[in-house]
């Protein structure tokens, strides 16, 4: 039996005839979730209000996304397809136990290869990059002795590995791995194949994360146009790269182009995803990151404690992106004036990335570098200037020589020492983090104004106001361009001129 009508109100109707609010679903029916929201009730924390609206079958691209769906799950079988559908909709857990079964039981070396493939996957998801790299060379190793050397599953699996090194903080060593794959790829499928499109996209990230932001634009956009012609509308692989490409724009400080790029992302996520999977939590996060940086810190808090929310629900208690999470409220908290507040998200930061990332990982010397900040806030120099040496010792060993971070460090360290009356320390520091951010970042990036005002504050300092002024204005010139007409930095210029 079919009916018509999708929901209907049956508490006058019911056995409990008008003592339960009941609303009856037909079988079926689908609904898009618009809005998630706490209820606030002194009895309990578990009340929730979900606002639906009705998709019938006439929504074309729901459908379109269903069916291509089911075209990604049908090569896979019986369990195999369970664990594809786990992994997707961000079951981690459940699907490692699964797989971990089905290799037990494997019969054969193709049954072999897949499972430790996929088990790479879910272990890279979980934060366990060591045993993502064992599981994806097992498999690599497994394929190297049953199928011809520009298979297209060699292909994936060189791409894979090079997502685990990019989440270690090895960078060279996962370009190396993508461009491999991506080299297989062409010999092997057409030329639109969305498989392409994963290459272009993970050569980006590799470009971004080593500060090359034109090039990592670049293989973004390659990778978009790709996915516009092989998948549809609203597939969440589309929405990667909306969120890469407003990454870059975040990096290179065109921050209206980059909020229109996350904002594309995480629409698409909440029709194409369950409502806590783990990208939802990513594309929040990046608007939060963004806000702050504009200095809208109630949105940036709000953006960042749901991401963090959902991590809570869908991720392992010591996953690395926790860690970021906690790093980014810790950020807010700064910017804010609530150091201790701040203080304690960055210290539960670097706990979480001690145990999940190796000794020498760039987010370990982020966690360092904002605890540096905070003390240095509070008037605790010494503090804070070991924190800032040790972030720029580890940025030494995992980062190339011109990278932005050290700027950051360097400017950071110049503030330390500026504060403490240090004042040619802090001029040569704050000169040595302008040097390296003239090549690193676009002319009129606002991190450059920041180091013009840090350089004219401390001239100011020792008496020589020309100099002063000189790099006050070309700060102000600078801000005038990169920010929001009413953002609070701009103020703080005219005040200081």
């Amino acid at each position: 039996m079919k009916s018509s009508t999708p929901f209907a109100e049956v508490s006058k109707v019911g056995y409990y005839e008008g003592q339960e609010e009941e609303i009856l679903f037909s079988t079926h029916t689908i609904f898009r979730i618009d809005q998630i929201e706490r209820i606030e009730d002194k009895h309990t924390d578990r009340l929730w209000q979900v606002t639906l609206t009705l998709a019938g079958n006439q929504d074309d691209d729901f459908n379109k996304l269903t069916t291509h769906l089911r075209e990604e799950i049908s090569p896979e079988t019986g369990w195999s397809r369970l664990g594809f559908i786990l992994i997707t909709v961000g079951e981690s857990q459940k699907a490692e136990h699964l797989y971990q079964i089905l290799l037990e039981k494997a019969s054969t070396d193709e049954q072999r290869s897949s499972y430790n493939y996929q088990l790479g996957s879910v272990y890279c998801r979980m934060g366990e990059y060591s045993e993502a790299l064992s599981c994806y060379e097992r498999s690599l190793e497994i394929l190297k002795i049953t199928i011809p050397p520009n298979h297209p599953n060699f292909a994936l699996t060189y791409n894979n590995i090079g997502l685990v090194y990019a989440k270690k903080g090895e960078y060279s060593k996962a370009l190396s791995s993508y461009e491999r794959s991506l080299e297989i790829r062409k010999k092997a499928l057409p030329p639109n194949h969305r498989d392409f499109a994963q290459s272009y996209n993970n050569i980006g990230m590799a470009y971004g994360e080593k500060g090359e932001y034109s090039k990592a634009l670049s293989w973004y956009e390659q990778s978009l146009e790709i996915q516009k012609i092989a998948l549809p509308q609203n597939h969440p692989e589309r929405a990667l790269s909306y969120n890469n490409i407003g990454s870059v724009h975040y990096s290179t400080g065109e921050y209206s182009k980059a909020l229109s790029s996350y904002e594309r992302s995480l629409e698409i996520q909440k029709i194409a995803l369950p409502p806590n999977h783990p990208d939802l939590a990513t594309s929040s996060a990046n608007i939060g990151s963004l806000y702050a940086t504009m200095g809208e810190y109630s949105k940036a808090l709000s953006s960042n404690e749901r991401s963090l929310e959902i991590q809570k629900i869908a991720l392992p208690p010591n996953h690395p992106d926790l860690a970021s999470s906690y790093n980014r409220i810790g950020n807010v908290y700064n910017k804010m004036g609530e150091y201790s507040k701040a203080l304690s998200s960055y210290e539960r930061s670097l706990e979480i990335s001690k145990i999940t990332l190796s000794p020498n990982h760039p987010d370990l010397a982020s966690s360092y570098n904002n605890i540096g900040l905070v003390y240095c806030n509070m008037g605790e120099y010494s503090k804070a200037l070991s924190s800032h040496e040790r972030s720029l010792e580890i940025r030494k060993i995992a980062l190339p020589p011109n990278h932005p971070d050290f700027a950051q460090s360097y400017n950071n360290i110049g503030l330390v020492y500026d504060n403490m009356g240090e004042y040619s320390k802090a001029l040569s520091s704050f000169e040595r983090s302008l040097e390296i951010k003239k090549i690193a970042l676009p002319p009129n990036h606002p991190d450059l104004a920041s180091d013009y005002n840090n350089i004219g504050m401390v001239y100011r300092k020792m008496g020589e106001y020309s100099k002063a002024l000189s790099s006050y204005e070309r700060s102000l010139e600078i801000q005038k361009i990169a920010l929001p007409p009413n953002h609070p930095d701009l103020a703080s210029s005219y005040n200081r001129i």
